[in-house]
């Protein structure tokens, strides 16, 4: 029997990473009763990464109508990629430490109480500006810089490896110092030296790109934390503005760090990044109707 518009909207296969921040057995099955109780099928679960985020013609093919996303940045960065071009509509829901997405699209609110406001209608689809490069999407920002060594300090912290904690901590704070500066190109008001940090994040009427700066190896190591928190307002930086495309360059030619959505990537001596719409339909919840938190 050919199965209503309705009907195919309602139907969900769900994906999660358990090594994510807020992804246990038990917060999974919470989402699941969540998603029932507003009226959903859910016809699969994916374990990502065990199992590959679903592409558009598996989706299509089963009649799904909502791909739901437990997971942190980087789960949620490749499920949308891998669903770019599907007809459907992805619902990204918090499931790890930053949630800079989920955040943006629903507020800062838990899984459960998203999914509950989606109870008794058809969801409410947008397609948020993004980042376009030539390393693929940027759904939440990028880090380019020596600053993104910091990421080592992450993933040693993650491990609660103290001993790596220390010594990474120590690598990343005089890499900072003494590393290759970037500099945002045909900016006015940058610093000429260049930044240990630039951030770009993708809003509805642009890029927004910050530099960041320390003036001691002490303010390097609160800035890097602060940094790899997203905390990005609570270091001392410069206002880059915003832009359709911004340019990044380090002067001295080497390759510069960089960090897409929290996950590193080989950085050449210049990239670029431009804006973009996502490639596939979101769900947002915020009241505004807006999927972009200011």
């Amino acid at each position: 029997m050919a199965q209503s518009k309705d009907g195919i909207a309602r139907r969900v296969w769900l994906v999660c990473n358990a090594a994510s921040g807020g992804n246990d057995e038990e917060a999974v099955a919470g989402v699941r009763t969540a998603l029932v109780d507003a009226g959903f099928t859910i016809d699969r679960t994916i374990r990502f990464p065990d199992e590959p985020a679903p592409r558009p013609d598996e989706l299509q093919a089963a009649g799904v109508g909502l791909l739901a996303v437990f997971g942190g940045d980087g789960t949620v960065h490749a499920a949308v990629a891998a669903a770019s071009g599907w007809s459907g509509a992805v619902l990204v829901l918090p499931g790890g430490t930053m949630n800079m997405l989920a955040k943006r699209l629903h507020g800062d609110v838990p899984a459960p109480e998203i999914v509950a406001r989606l109870a008794g209608g058809p969801p409410r689809r947008v397609r948020p500006a993004v980042i376009r490069s030539r390393h693929g999407m940027g759904l939440t920002g990028v880090l380019a810089g020596p600053g993104a060594v910091w990421n080592d300090v992450r993933e040693a912290m993650r491990a609660a490896d103290i001993l790596e904690f220390v010594a990474t901590a120590r690598q990343a704070i005089s890499y900072s110092a003494s590393g290759p500066k970037v500099v945002c190109e045909h900016i006015d008001g940058g610093r000429e030296e260049g930044y240990a940090a630039i951030t770009v994040t993708p809003h509805d009427d642009g890029l927004e790109a910050n530099g960041y700066y320390a003036e001691s190896l002490g303010d390097y190591a609160g800035q890097g934390i602060a940094l790899l928190n997203r905390n990005f307002r609570d270091g001392p930086h410069d206002e880059l503005g915003r832009h359709g495309q911004v340019r990044l360059v380090c002067p001295e030619g080497e390759r510069m760090g960089l960090l897409i959505d929290g996950e590193p990537h080989e950085g050449a001596a210049e990239e670029v990044f431009e804006i973009m719409p996502c490639q596939v339909d979101l769900v947002t919840t915020r009241d505004s109707g807006r999927a972009d938190a200011r």
